[in-house]
């Protein structure tokens, strides 16, 4: 299924930017966790639907600690997911934050609930593919998990 269906599909079913781009990066790895869904909701709409901070960029934002983030009391924590947050960031405002005037759900949306359909899907896959993208240049296997079930 290309990206731009899968990301239409999800937000068919009823959930948000974030949600999306993390339940699309545990597909890929072949695991499911409601809990972990549940709370990315929190950052829809700009964190509480508040216009805020781009869920889509939260969520890659996510997308890349679910690889790289530290998860367990003995596991070890990986020092390249700052350098790898940095990355996505830089890249969301030189190229969505150019283009809309900001990285807030407010400024990308200017105020308009039809630029939610205009707009967001095409900024997920982009936060999507850049986020892939980070973690291939890292060595990150998309389709592993650095912990045990």
């Amino acid at each position: 299924m290309e990206d731009l269906e899968k990301i239409a599909q999800l937000k068919a079913q009823g959930f948000y930017c974030s949600q999306i781009l993390i339940l699309m990066g545990m597909e890929l790895q072949g695991i499911s966790n409601p809990d972990l869904i549940r709370s990315m909701q929190a950052l829809a709409g700009g964190v509480g639907f508040s216009g805020n901070l781009c869920g889509a960029l939260t969520g890659g934002a996510c997308l890349l600690g679910l690889y790289a983030g530290k998860g367990k009391p003995e596991e070890p924590e990986d020092e390249r997911l700052n350098l790898m947050l940095l990355e996505l960031v830089d890249w969301f405002q030189e190229t969505i934050g150019q283009q809309y005037g900001g990285a807030n759900c407010d400024q990308i949306l200017e105020g308009k609930q039809s630029n939610i359909q205009l707009r967001c899907p095409g900024i997920i896959k982009s936060v999507w593919q850049k986020s892939k993208d980070i973690l291939v240049e890292y060595g990150f296997d998309l389709n592993g998990t650095r912990y045990e079930e």
